[in-house]
């Protein structure tokens, strides 16, 4: 049963982690350099629109998957660095949680209004955000292999 939860857990980290990569690394450099508005804020929003379901899905099965191996092990016995990771993931939820229904949602009405500087400033505000996420992750994984 232990196998299968972190089986589940690690499909869901790698998701989203590898989405983060994937945007900030390939899809949002090559849209920058390559599209104009509208059809650059037009293109990240649906990428956005059918990644952010994936990573609400991801956020699911990594707080269920998790809180029932700490059960099973136990929270005082866990690894400190369970603790840290449980901890910092919570922190990347709560980050999402603000782009998804803030910066994405502001993108999304201007883009609906054909208002694209606003909806490029939308998603501008994204951008960092995803970055300390992105660097947020690497973290909890490394306190998760390193410190036990």
């Amino acid at each position: 049963m232990i196998a299968l939860l972190v089986f589940l857990h690690l499909v869901a980290a790698i998701t989203w982690m590898g989405g983060m990569a994937f945007i900030l690394f390939a899809m949002r450099p090559a849209a920058l350099a390559t599209l104009q508005a509208p059809t650059r804020p037009q293109f990240l929003l649906a990428t956005l629109g059918r990644f952010f379901p994936l990573v609400w899905l991801s956020i699911a099965v990594i707080l269920v998957t998790g809180l029932i191996i700490m059960l099973q092990v136990g929270f005082a016995r866990s690894p400190i660095g369970w603790h840290a990771m449980f901890g910092i993931g919570l922190v990347m939820m709560a980050i999402f949680a603000h782009i998804f229904f803030a910066p994405y949602r502001r993108a999304r009405r201007a883009a609906a209004l054909q208002d694209w500087p606003s909806a490029a400033r939308g998603l501008e505000q994204i951008h960092p955000l995803v970055i300390l996420n992105f660097s947020l992750g690497w973290i909890a994984i490394a306190a998760a292999l390193f410190w036990r």
